[in-house]
């Protein structure tokens, strides 16, 4: 049971006679005759019983972008129903225009649609639908919450995926695929061709030039089907917001452009979502279609706060493969995190593999160690200074132990992230 507006004018109007004879006799007559007429309006009021739903959501889509879901309401009875109904979903659904009122005739069936525009990626949720329904009078009405369940997928938004196809290119310029037919450098032999001016003398392939009496020398191509091993870590550090996003955002984009960029040039992507354990392991993917493979696993998950358990995932990374890998750590760059408990196991993955980590700078912090017009002010950019020196002091470290490091705002380490590995891999040391 529910009172309306209507029911509420009403008492008001029944509050004149009280005020006027402020009596205990009057006031028990207006609440008896008040009584009496809110039960005779909800007894005349349709049953909701009698009503179905079902709810119809839209495809999946990219955070940025509006989806929608179709409400169906069906009338089994023989009354004609006279509905207020919301159609209520999680608040980071965006729900817009989710109330509203329908008259539901029988055999008739009604259709909502909800405009929904979502604001986190992940599982999109439906929650109850509340319903009402009134007499023709309208004072007071039948209501119900019912469960109907409906999700939709709300994929990373991966807006560094306009950085994939110039990269892409840059691949195929290496591997001479182009017009141009640029040989890039490389380990894996591609071809003899003449000697031209400018090309490497150490190239020259003497065996060659003997029959061929030309000076012939050898062309190379990046390596094929090496392995790429990305991880993502999704503990407390990478939860902490930087920009208009969290880090652990900044990080699905950075492994999504690698991992497409790496498949795309034939190379084997493993990638692994670990904190305190493993939560997910994608791969090995292969050409460009697995990214939406992959995009699907990471879409549920988030952050958790808890400390990331290194040996865990180290453990972890020596079981993907035996062979040399790229292993690329997308993580903070806390200097604690590392030196206590990174460090320690980096001898062992350095030793097979080949490291790099990505780690998501705040821009924050460039403004407030420029900013220095008042007192205040002054001790933010000293400590600002103090953050930034500390970062750049820990990538020097990294660099003496033979790891890339590659430290960058949200929106530039995705394509700095892709530059290292194309940088790796023309230089054949993938």
């Amino acid at each position: 049971m529910a009172l309306t507006w209507r029911f509420l004018v009403l008492t008001a109007i029944a509050a004149v006679p009280i005020a006027l004879r402020p009596e205990g006799t009057t006031f028990l007559v207006l609440l008896g005759v008040l009584a009496i007429i809110g039960l005779l309006d909800w007894l005349a009021a349709p049953g909701i019983r009698a009503l179905g739903f079902q709810r119809t959501p839209g495809p999946r889509i990219r955070l940025g972008e509006d989806t929608h879901a179709v409400l169906t309401v069906t009338n089994s009875g023989r009354r004609a129903r006279r509905l207020l109904v919301r159609d209520a979903w999680a608040p980071t659904a965006g729900a817009q225009d989710n109330r509203f009122r329908a008259t539901v005739r029988p055999g008739s069936p009604y259709e909502r649609t909800t405009v929904l525009r979502p604001t986190r990626r992940g599982m999109l949720r439906a929650d109850r639908i509340t319903v009402r329904s009134t007499s023709w009078v309208g004072l007071v009405a039948r209501q119900r919450s019912v469960e109907v369940p409906a999700a939709i997928t709300v994929l990373p938004p991966f807006h560094s995926r306009r950085h994939l196809p110039s990269k892409l290119r840059r691949l195929r310029e290496l591997e001479g695929r182009t017009a141009v037919m640029l040989k890039g450098a490389g380990t894996e032999f591609d071809s003899l061709r003449e000697y031209v001016r400018g090309d490497d003398v150490r190239s020259i392939d003497w065996r060659a030039t003997a029959r061929a009496q030309e000076v012939m020398v050898r062309t190379y191509r990046p390596e094929r089907d090496r392995r790429v091993i990305i991880v993502l870590d999704s503990s407390r550090l990478s939860a902490r917001y930087v920009g208009t996003g969290t880090a652990f955002d900044a990080a699905i984009e950075s492994g999504l452009l690698l991992a497409g960029l790496a498949a795309g040039a034939g190379d084997r992507v493993d990638v692994l979502v670990a904190d305190a354990r493993v939560r997910a392991r994608v791969g090995p993917l292969g050409r460009m279609a697995s990214l939406d493979h992959l995009m699907h696993r990471i879409t549920p998950i988030t952050p958790e706060l808890l400390e990331a358990d290194w040996e865990t995932i180290v453990s972890a990374v020596m079981g993907v493969t035996s062979h040399r890998a790229l292993v690329v750590f997308v993580t903070a760059l806390d200097p604690a995190t590392i030196a206590e408990d990174l460090l320690p196991a980096l001898p062992v993955l350095t030793r097979r593999h080949m490291v790099a980590i990505a780690s998501v700078a705040d821009p924050a912090l460039q403004d407030m160690a420029s900013a220095r017009f008042t007192t205040e002010q002054v001790y933010t950019a000293a400590a600002a200074e103090r953050e930034l020196l500390e970062s750049r002091s820990l990538i020097h470290a990294l660099s003496g132990l033979g790891v890339h490091s590659v430290h960058e705002s949200p929106d530039d380490l995705p394509p700095a992230l892709a530059d290292l590995y194309i940088m790796l891999k023309s230089s054949g040391r993938l």
